[in-house]
């Protein structure tokens, strides 16, 4: 994964928590990111207000500048579970036979299962802008572009 890469997924767990606090929004259906540019796909129920995704990205903005630690600590399967729940998953099954965890973790704000690599803090990221957010009725998905500040604009 290129750094670009990385900064661009740990800004998918900054904007994750942003969601989860102005939302409610919970469970992830994907990610995507690519050279400075990303897509969260969330469950919910609805199109969200403008005022709304101002205040995700506010929030978002506001978490990369207090520079929390972005911690990454192995757990087993089980001691995870019962201490962070099920939500570390989203959407995301992990085979039944994987009995330790790597855990990514941004203290009150965000928590995953999640094998690929992050920063260390999250003022690494840079600023994060978000593009025009697409709701698919039929699914029930929320979709969230971004791009981090010093990236290509939005496509």
């Amino acid at each position: 994964m290129s750094t670009q890469d990385v900064r661009t997924h740990t800004a998918v767990h900054v904007l994750k928590g942003a969601v989860q606090n102005v939302l409610g929004a919970k469970w992830t259906a994907s990610t995507y990111v690519s050279d400075g540019h990303g897509r969260l796909t969330v469950q919910f129920d609805r199109k969200p207000t403008d005022e709304e995704v101002s205040r995700i990205e506010q929030a978002a903005n506001r978490k990369v500048q207090e520079g929390s630690e972005v911690l990454e600590f192995e757990m087993e399967r089980e001691e995870a579970e019962n201490h962070f729940g099920k939500e570390i998953y989203d959407l995301f099954p992990v085979p039944e036979g994987v009995t330790r965890l790597k855990i990514v973790r941004i203290v009150d704000w965000n928590v995953n299962c999640c094998a690929e690599a992050h920063l260390a803090s999250t003022s690494d990221v840079g600023p994060v802008r978000l593009g025009k957010p697409r709701f698919r009725n039929s699914r029930r998905e929320l979709e969230l572009e971004f791009d981090l500040a010093d990236a290509a604009p939005n496509r």
